[in-house]
C-alpha cells in the first residue's frame, strides 16, 4: 500500500516514500487527522493542513506524494501498530483467558487513544484508492483472526460461524462509545467496557436443535 510507516521508515506497498523527518511526517499526519476529522477529507487541503503543522502546505510534498498518501498515512500506521500489538500478545501468552483479556484491552485502548483515526476510517474509507482499502481489510481481517483463534480456543463449543459473530460484535460494541459522549471517567470506562466485552463474549450459544429438544 502506498505511503510509509513514519515510524519505522518502512515503505509500503511500493509506493516511493519522500518521508525525510519522521518527527515532522508525525505532526503532519497528526494535524491531518484533527482536520479530517472535524471538516472532512474533501474539504481539507494541503494548505490547511501545512498551516496546522508548521509548514507551508508544499513542504508537505517533501514528506508525502499527495493528500491521500496523507489520509493512508493516518488509517494504516496505526492498523499495523494494532496487529503488531496483537500478535505480540498472542505469541507471549500461552493462556487463552489472559490473551483474551489483553486483546480485550488493547482494542480499548485503541478506541480511546485514537479516536480521530477510528472515527475517521468509519466515514471517509471510501476516499481510499481501492487497492489501498483492501490492504486495510487485510490487516483488519489478521487482527481479527488472532481475537477468532483465541476464543475458539477459550470456547471450542462454539462455532466458527458463532465464534466470528461474538467477537466482531465485541469490538463493534467497544468501538460504539465512539459516537457518543458517556460521561464516565476513562477509568469507569474502560472498567465498563471490559466487563461489557468479557460478557459478550462469553454468551451463552445453545444451537436451535438443542433449545427445542429435537
Amino acid at each position: 500500500m502506498g505511503g510509509r510507516d513514519v515510524k519505522s521508515g518502512q515503505e509500503l506497498g511500493g509506493v516511493p516514500s519522500r518521508v525525510r523527518d519522521p518527527e515532522r511526517a508525525e505532526k503532519i499526519v497528526s494535524a491531518a487527522a484533527e482536520l479530517f476529522a472535524e471538516r472532512g477529507y474533501h474539504t481539507v487541503s494541503l494548505a490547511d493542513i501545512g498551516q496546522a503543522s508548521g509548514i507551508v502546505g508544499s513542504g508537505i510534498y517533501r514528506h508525502f506524494e499527495s493528500k491521500h498518501a496523507v489520509l493512508l498515512a493516518i488509517v494504516e500506521n496505526p492498523m499495523i501498530d494494532l496487529l503488531e500489538r496483537s500478535d505480540r500478545i498472542v505469541d507471549e501468552h500461552t493462556d487463552s483467558v489472559t490473551t483474551l483479556r489483553q486483546l480485550i484491552k488493547t482494542q480499548i485502548d485503541f478506541c480511546l487513544d485514537s479516536r480521530n483515526v477510528v472515527l475517521l476510517y468509519r466515514q471517509e474509507s471510501h476516499f481510499l484508492q481501492d487497492e489501498h482499502a483492501r490492504r486495510i481489510r487485510r490487516l483488519q481481517r489478521r487482527y481479527v483472526e488472532n481475537w477468532i483463534a483465541t476464543q475458539l480456543e477459550l470456547r471450542p463449543e462454539l462455532d466458527d460461524a458463532t465464534a466470528r459473530t461474538l467477537v466482531h460484535s465485541c469490538i463493534g460494541a467497544i468501538q460504539s462509545v465512539l459516537t457518543f459522549d458517556s460521561g464516565l471517567s476513562r477509568t469507569d470506562l474502560e472498567l465498563t467496557l471490559v466487563s461489557m466485552a468479557e460478557r459478550l463474549l462469553a454468551a451463552d450459544h445453545t444451537p436451535r436443535a438443542h433449545r427445542n429438544g429435537s
